[in-house]
């Protein structure tokens, strides 16, 4: 029971667009294993193979993937449905998990979900989700996205669900990732001097981190205890 109590959190991982699992695990499994040895991280390819060349190519090796299309001016969305049914059903089959983390088009996406789960938009089949980590993310509505019409409430108030927003200095998309922490109710944030991708791990940015994990890590425990008594 007490073994129990101790458990890692549960992470599905999301990649970013046209990338893979296999590419995010190999930028992730860079940050220090203080990190990633307190937490069981699951990574899953999107549902649709890329429709277009992969910014990562002559970098990391092919096949690419993608969760949902959409238009060129980003108003227009196209198999938004069949992706969150997609990722539900992985999580029926190999959950429950604790927490989402998202890079880029999936960052965009896990933050929405929370809102989504909350209103019993989406993922209504599986436990709640309990955090979500969001790197160079993005708000639907916000002023580079529309809005797919299952997501049209989910930033109609504050989520209440722990949020760590990844912020880099250079990247195109930081503005929409400021835009974002305001969709949360306590948002935590690592500021990083790279661009649109999955940094490594200062010194700041570890203390955040582990900050973010220890008192996540805690809820879970205090949770499982209530359960088992």
């Amino acid at each position: 029971m007490e073994r129990k109590s101790e458990k890692k959190p549960r992470i599905l991982c999301l990649h970013g667009y046209r990338e893979s699992a296999k590419i995010q695990k190999r930028l992730i499994l860079r940050w220090p294993e203080s990190v990633t040895g307190k937490l069981d991280l699951v990574y899953l390819d999107a549902p649709f193979p890329a429709q277009g060349k992969s910014a990562l190519e002559g970098v990391f090796d092919p096949p690419y993937f993608e969760w949902f299309q959409f238009n060129k001016d980003f108003t227009e969305f196209y198999k938004f449905e069949e992706c969150l049914e997609y990722i539900e059903d992985f999580m029926l089959k190999h959950g429950p998990f604790d927490g989402v983390l998202g890079f880029s088009q999936a960052a965009i996406l896990c933050a929405a979900i929370s809102g989504m789960q909350r209103d019993g938009m989406a993922l209504t089949k599986v436990p709640k989700i309990k955090f979500v980590i969001l790197i160079s993310g993005a708000k639907f509505g916000g002023p580079s996205f529309g809005v797919p019409k299952l997501a049209a409430n989910a930033f109609s108030s504050p989520i209440n669900c722990p949020s760590l927003h990844f912020l880099g200095q250079t990247d195109y998309q930081k503005k929409d990732g400021e835009i974002l922490l305001e969709c949360f109710v306590d948002p935590q944030v690592i500021h990083h001097s790279k661009g649109h991708t999955i940094p490594k791990l200062d010194d700041s940015s570890l203390a955040v981190m582990l900050g973010f994990i220890e008192k996540n890590s805690t809820t879970l425990r205090q949770d499982t205890s209530v359960l088992t008594v």
